[in-house]
């Protein structure tokens, strides 16, 4: 049954609040097309978005021992930080109206991100949403799994002191809705980052979305429809 009146609302960073999951594809695609992998790209956000880089990291290694014969470099993740931190700097911005729709957000509201904590504060800053957030800024570092697992929602709820099931929950990967879903509660699908492609609300809604919203411009309506 649908939530007309939430507890709180707990959002996924990237690619929902600041447009960052576009960059560090791009990225990503150029760095591991160096080390002969290659991947169609609506599976490989299907696999890879909204994992912990540790997770990231050991998904790769199994991909490139299959296809080349060797391990990951063991500084990969390190150089994939450094390129993904500087085209943030350069070019990242909030998704389009994130910050005038959570403006109007009257209910508690938190951040429960995979990335890392030093660069989910700095990735907030640099699309002016840190201040909107903090304290409730919460990280996969702070539990014991990430993403799809449920232990970061779950950790924003407690903080928050809500029910998880009296949540909803923004996010715009497969394993954020799972993560979500498996934390017990309402999911929509966030359709409005910029890397999001024409089969993303299949995949999302697949993972088990109970609504897509398009762009922030929707769910800004729909949070003034809260009770």
């Amino acid at each position: 049954m649908r939530l007309t009146n939430p507890a709180a609302v707990i959002f996924d960073c990237d690619g929902v609040l600041v447009d960052s999951e576009i960059l560090a594809i791009e990225v990503e695609i150029v760095m591991l097309a160096e080390l002969g992998l290659t991947y169609e790209p609506a599976e490989y956000r299907r696999r890879f978005l909204g994992l912990h880089d540790h997770d990231f990291r050991e998904a790769l290694d199994v991909d490139c021992r299959a296809a080349t014969g060797r391990p990951l470099p063991a500084d990969f993740l390190h150089r994939t930080h450094e390129r993904r931190l500087a085209a943030c700097k350069e070019r990242l911005v909030e998704v389009t109206g994130a910050s005038s729709a959570i403006a109007a957000l009257t209910k508690p509201k938190a951040v429960a991100s995979s990335s890392p904590t030093a660069f989910l504060r700095e990735k907030l800053a640099l699309g002016g949403l840190l201040e909107v957030f903090d304290p409730h800024v919460y990280s996969a570092d702070h539990v014991g799994r990430g993403k799809p697992h449920p232990d970061v929602f779950l950790h924003a709820a407690r903080n928050l002191s809500v029910d998880p099931a009296a949540c909803v929950a923004i996010e715009d990967s497969v394993n954020g809705v799972l993560s979500a879903r498996a934390a017990g509660m309402e999911v929509w699908g966030f359709l409005g980052g910029g890397h999001m492609d024409e089969d993303a609300a299949r995949r999302l809604a697949e993972a088990g979305a109970h609504r897509m919203v398009a762009d922030w411009r929707e769910a800004r309506g729909l949070f003034a429809a809260f009770g």
